[in-house]
């Protein structure tokens, strides 16, 4: 499946697309009042993102910005986000407001997810200390060294394939107020080296202490990380969990209902999943009765079978 809606707010604040070149401008809100989204095209662009940027900055008063959608940019498929990062950076005194970021909200038919390229946004993070919330789509080239932030609350990476350099930095960040942190970890086949082993310092409990919302998706080793969420110490301070969008068959589920207990949780989200109806019964039975919202349904998860038996089973997002 491949990701059809570009992002409709941030920070709260609804997405606003700022006018490409040659476009009749409307009248343009007031700079605090929406997320501005800027955007190049990927294929035959008339403006590179950097000159999107700078018509905007021209035009909108940015020291009243809060809310920032990077979108596409040239040839997005080939060429990585440093141009668009080093252009941030040079403009953050000019941005003092910033407090929400994403960096590359395409669909598919822009360039699909695992065709973005990116690169590694540390700088991003240590040039905007003011920054509460940070997204990134594409795993292509991401990275992230640990960093130390005291006021990122909300902390997103959407890929079809996430390296384990990434998983390893934020394991290694210090950020005391993170409450919100999604990782889509997506396919081998796609980029993602992840194991279960980079994930132990966001599970043990020992960093993070705010985190009350915790999502590691989208994962072809669905089964491994529920078996380990399953006796991880930082699930009993969670809210909220989120497992969804893998390979979860009755093997990680099993592994849930059999560690420590889930009936804490204001939700747990298991949709787009392979499980038998028994199992998924068992979870409705163990935690909906414990006030547990609970999403189990398959969605629309396939599942192939070849002539030698071989199955073959696909995470939500993965192309």
């Amino acid at each position: 499946m491949s990701i059809g809606h570009h992002l409709q707010e941030l920070y709260g604040l609804p997405a606003f697309t700022f006018p490409g070149p040659g476009e009749k401008a409307p009248q343009l809100p007031a700079a605090d009042t929406v997320a501005w989204r800027i955007a190049a095209d990927v294929y035959d662009a008339e403006e590179e993102w950097e000159s999107a940027f700078a018509r905007f900055s021209a035009q909108v008063d940015t020291t009243g910005v809060r809310a920032l959608i990077v979108g596409a940019w040239s040839e997005a498929y080939d060429s990585g986000s440093d141009g668009v990062v080093n252009t941030l950076l040079a403009a953050r005194d000019r941005l003092p407001a910033l407090r929400a970021l994403f960096l590359g909200d395409m669909v598919g038919e822009e360039c699909e997810i695992s065709w973005i390229n990116q690169s590694d946004v540390t700088g991003l993070l240590t040039g905007f200390p003011e920054l509460e919330e940070f997204g990134v789509r594409g795993g292509t080239g991401l990275g992230l060294s640990g960093v130390t932030h005291s006021r990122l609350r909300r902390l997103t990476a959407e890929t079809g394939g996430l390296p384990a350099g990434f998983v390893r930095g934020v394991g290694a960040s210090d950020l005391p107020a993170l409450e919100h942190l999604d990782l889509w970890l997506g396919t081998s086949e796609y980029g993602s080296d992840t194991e279960v082993s980079d994930l132990e310092p966001l599970l043990s409990g020992t960093r993070l202490p705010r985190l009350r919302h915790l999502a590691l998706r989208n994962s072809e080793i669905q089964d491994e990380i529920a078996a380990a969420v399953a006796a991880a110490p930082v699930v009993a301070r969670l809210e909220s969990l989120d497992l969804s969008m893998g390979v979860l068959t009755d093997d990680g589920a099993a592994a849930l209902l059999g560690g420590q207990p889930l009936t804490h949780l204001t939700s747990l989200d298991l949709r787009h999943n392979y499980l038998s109806d028994p199992l998924r019964q068992r979870l409705r039975d163990t935690l909906e009765a414990a006030g547990v919202r609970l999403d189990v349904d398959p969605d629309d998860a396939d599942q192939d079978e070849e002539d030698d038996g071989t199955v073959w089973r696909f995470v939500a997002v993965g192309e």
